[in-house]
């Protein structure tokens, strides 16, 4: 009796579990509010669908979701791929949360990226607005101007020697360096490293699959945290190591020892650490461990982002004559105007160059920041999409790169063509939907400095040296393969070259004085059938 009761007591169990899933399936397909939308069925019964292509197809989701679309979402949430709703989603106007599924994911708790409430991400990005801002980052360029000549005379190393050098690292070195110099006064000199710390870049690059999981499998990411770091360091390779002490709270905590005590004439530079210190949020947001989430997210998110952007661009501009050409011609006129003795061409000059302008919004429309949906919510308000009413509270996400790939706004979506950005038509169709650095009350907090540090990087390389690929190709290298939250290349940042050196002076490049009439020449490029790299 007692095994038969058993068996009745685990039949019972499987049937009520049946009859549950059934009812949640039928509640998801036919009565929850968003079962009116389009979409593959099995995706709105249940997040494992994602969690597929997540996991076992790593980081593929961004790219089904793209599939979809094309033929007709899943039972949390909505996706649109339309270039005309984006600034309604992306708006100044109103109040925007994020997704706290998807954010609590990244296991960085409090940090303002991260910060699902409206209100609440408002407070705690305030502190750090001004530090910045446009002008803050202009009064520090000198400190990216150093890293810059650094970055150079680096590559100059390997000028003439018959050596391959990573390009991809050198300018990942490069962007760790200003980022934690901006960030938090510290030097770490990944441009120092023989081989720039290439193995922190490839981690980087691999650094999705913790959040992925995590979306999913709710306790992974915080039991892989509660490892202590000590232990990691000790077991990983040295450049995972070396990510791990600078992951470490301790260097936070240091931070904010010193802002307690920091008085306007101190020599040591101001952090971030220090205007969350001396603002006005409540004591909890000044904790160690929400500041140390601050500190981690605020300086990461300046490296593979913009590294990325950087390779694409010079990838392109030196395998194209033409666009080198036009490049050239234009930087070598603003040196000819330069009063520095070296010639170099000052921050605020080089933004006012159309043509390299032109060069760093169409790489950062190959190469957005992230390759992630990402989602808001309007908390008190319906929201309208066509035929639709979207009830408030839903989350519905756009991928900016598929909006930069529309070819509707960009004809050729693949090629990388600067010329599109000087057609007056281009430029008035694609500002809506163009958002490298997202848009709303979300956009990236560290654009300026991304801008600064892409200005100046280029100009140098272009003036200073010449770059051989040696038959690399884009498939090679820069072809999107998965999601890691950041874009994920075939080439996992690598981008090998032989290198020379090239004089910086002016009117050393004058190709049938082209800098002379800058201004036509640039104009007719645009009307010029150009090559399809």
């Amino acid at each position: 009796m007692e095994v038969l009761g058993s068996l009745l007591s685990w039949q019972s169990i499987a049937v009520t579990a049946v009859v549950y899933f059934l009812t949640l399936a039928f509640y998801r397909l036919y009565l929850h509010p968003l079962a009116k939308f389009p979409g593959p069925k099995l995706a709105a019964i249940t997040r494992y669908y994602e969690a597929y292509y997540d996991i076992v197809k790593n980081g593929q989701y961004t790219f089904r979701i793209a599939e979809m679309h094309k033929k007709y979402g899943n039972p949390y949430e909505l996706h649109i791929n339309d270039p005309s709703y984006f600034e309604k989603l992306y708006s100044r106007e109103g109040r925007w949360n994020k997704y706290d599924w998807a954010v609590e994911a990244h296991n960085a708790p409090g940090a303002i990226i991260f910060t699902p409430d409206h209100d609440q991400h408002k407070a705690r990005r305030l502190p750090l607005n001004a530090y910045f801002s446009r002008a803050s980052v202009d009064r520090r360029s000198d400190l990216i101007s150093l890293k810059v000549q650094k970055l150079c005379g680096r590559i100059a190393e390997f000028a003439g020697t018959g050596k391959v050098i990573d390009l991809g690292a050198a300018i990942s070195a490069f962007q760790r360096d200003v980022s934690t110099d901006f960030v938090l006064g510290k030097n770490y000199n990944n441009l120092d490293q023989p081989d720039f710390g290439v193995g922190m870049t490839l981690f980087m690059q691999g650094g999705g699959s913790m959040w992925r999981l995590t979306k999913h499998i709710r306790w992974y990411g915080p039991a892989m945290l509660s490892i202590p770091k000590d232990f990691l360091i000790k077991n990983a390779d040295p450049d995972t190591a070396n990510f791990m002490r600078y992951a470490k709270a301790k260097e936070t905590a240091r931070l904010l020892k010193d802002a307690a005590s920091y008085k306007p004439d101190d020599d040591a530079p101001r952090t971030i650490v220090h205007e969350i210190f001396d603002s006005d949020l409540p004591p909890e947001d000044k904790t160690v461990k929400r500041v140390f989430s601050d500190v981690a997210t605020v300086t990461g998110a300046g490296f593979e982002t913009t590294s990325s952007v950087l390779r694409l661009i010079i990838y392109y501009v030196f395998s194209s004559p033409m666009i080198l050409g036009q490049l050239r011609a234009e930087l070598a006129e603003a040196a000819e105007k330069s009063t520095a003795p070296d010639y170099s061409i000052p921050l605020h000059k080089l933004e006012k160059l159309p043509y390299l302008t032109a060069v760093l919004k169409e790489g950062m429309r190959l190469s957005p920041a992230i390759a992630t949906r990402s989602q808001r919510i309007a908390p008190d308000r319906d929201l309208i999409y066509d035929k639709y009413r979207i009830p408030a509270g839903t989350p519905v996400g756009m991928t900016v790169l598929f909006m930069h790939m529309d070819e509707k706004l960009y004809p050729h979506p693949q090629r990388f063509d600067p010329g599109r950005w000087a057609i007056p038509q281009t430029r008035k169709s694609s500002e809506k939907a163009y958002a490298p650095f997202s848009r709303g009350t979300r956009i990236c907090l560290g654009m300026h400095l991304a801008w600064a540090e892409m200005y100046m990087v280029v100009a140098a390389l272009v003036r200073g040296f010449e770059f051989d690929f040696q038959g690399l190709t884009l498939d090679d290298h820069f072809k999107v393969m998965s999601d890691q939250f950041i874009i994920s290349t075939k080439g996992k940042a690598v981008l090998e070259a032989r290198v020379s050196t090239r004089p910086t002076r002016p009117g050393y490049y004058q190709p049938q004085r082209v800098h002379t009439v800058m201004s036509s020449a640039f104009e007719n490029y645009f009307t010029e059938q150009h090559l399809d790299h």
